[in-house]
């Protein structure tokens, strides 16, 4: 089952359920998804689908951190809500040994060896970490061995 067919089962699921809160935040996920469709006139395959549930994850986790350092602790539980939503739709991430693997192959195969050379770096790192691993980390992993 594609994921954005689970999605859709899940949605239903909610649906009779009367989870509001469950359903609200599948449906704000399809709308993301289906609006990424119509701009790129295209259907998504499971890696276009995880790509907006990172990107959705990534908007929510910023307004939680806003929301809580404006005193909103209501928004911020809603929106905690949310990332726990969206994060079931996220592909098994990768450890950290596997990441830190993945950092020093791209190194090797770039042959990077001064921060001016992240930018190479991160291209390479990127289709092959995205939607397993936090890519702000890998970001920071990758100049502390460019910088050590």
């Amino acid at each position: 089952m594609s994921l954005k067919a689970r999605l859709q089962d899940d949605m239903k699921t909610a649906m009779r359920a009367r989870d509001t809160a469950r359903l609200s935040a599948i449906r704000l996920l399809l709308a993301a998804i289906q609006q990424k469709e119509v701009d790129a006139q295209t259907t998504l395959d499971d890696s276009g689908v995880a790509a907006v549930v990172e990107k959705q994850l990534k908007q929510r986790r910023d307004s939680a951190s806003q929301y809580a350092a404006g005193g909103r602790a209501d928004l911020e539980a809603k929106e905690r809500f949310e990332i726990s939503v969206l994060e079931t739709y996220m592909p098994a991430g990768l450890s950290d040994d596997e990441i830190d693997a993945a950092i020093a192959s791209a190194l090797a195969s770039t042959g990077a060896t001064t921060p001016a050379d992240m930018g190479k770096v991160m291209a390479q790192l990127k289709p092959a970490l995205a939607g397993r691993a936090d890519m702000a980390q890998v970001s920071a992993r990758v100049k502390a061995a460019l910088t050590a």
